[in-house]
């Protein structure tokens, strides 16, 4: 049982890390106007200060954790504000995630599965039914920290909405079939994640899931106003 949730606890990990906003700015002549618009924003991930909610399940087994989460383009640190259900999640899971985070971004190795062309293959795909450019990802490695799947743009600026696929490569014997969902907002004149899940079969264990979302309170060092149903 150990192990399984050790691997399940680094997947989910991983795919927190995927999707920082470093995004590479070298692109083809060719490429599709939307494409070029979002690979030449700027690719540094920006300082920030958010409330994180992440909540987690594998069969019977739930539990939840608030954590304020500070990051700069050297640190990432996290002050855990409130937390309940099961210890094995809390401890096996949800603060492993904030670990990894905190480690691999300490160790630099973001760039690894940054949305760049360094990593990926982008195809033009029509326009979905929000009006959302539809984009084609095809990872140039089969990497755990990679992604196979669609991303979507704002067509005016290229601006990400969300992505969706499932890990080009299985973490391990243990977790398999592992899908992924990051929707994004701009907040403060930047895009940000606001929404993670993710979905996994672990065998032995069954399906587990993992939810995260952020609430941003300050980013490049101005405070972010609350949403109008916060305010109330």
């Amino acid at each position: 049982m150990r192990r399984a949730f050790g691997v399940y606890r680094v997947v989910f990990a991983l795919t927190v890390v995927a999707f920082a906003p470093a995004l590479g700015a070298t692109l083809p002549e060719a490429a599709d106007h939307c494409i070029r618009r979002f690979l030449e924003q700027d690719d540094a991930q920006h300082p920030y200060r958010a409330t994180r909610r992440l909540e987690a399940e594998n069969g019977n087994r739930r539990g939840w954790l608030e954590a304020v989460t500070e990051y700069t383009p050297s640190k990432f640190s996290y002050e855990v504000t409130g937390e309940g259900g099961s210890d094995l999640i809390r401890t096996k899971v949800l603060r492993a995630v904030l670990d990894e985070e905190r480690d691999a971004i300490s160790r630099g190795e973001t760039a690894r599965s940054a949305l760049a062309r360094a990593n990926y293959t982008f195809q033009p795909a029509g326009i979905d039914d929000d009006g959302l450019a539809n984009v084609l990802l095809s990872p140039r490695r089969k990497e755990r920290v990679l992604v196979a799947g669609r991303m979507f743009l704002q067509p005016d600026d290229g601006s990400l909405v969300r992505l969706r696929g499932q890990l080009a490569r299985n973490p391990s014997f243990w977790i398999r079939d592992v899908e992924i969902q990051r929707s994004y907002e701009r907040i403060n004149g930047v895009v940000v994640p606001v929404l993670l899940t993710a979905d996994a079969q672990v065998r032995v264990f069954g399906p587990a899931s993992l939810r995260m979302t952020y609430r941003y309170t300050e980013i490049d060092g101005r405070p972010v106003s609350p949403a109008p149903s916060e305010s109330n």
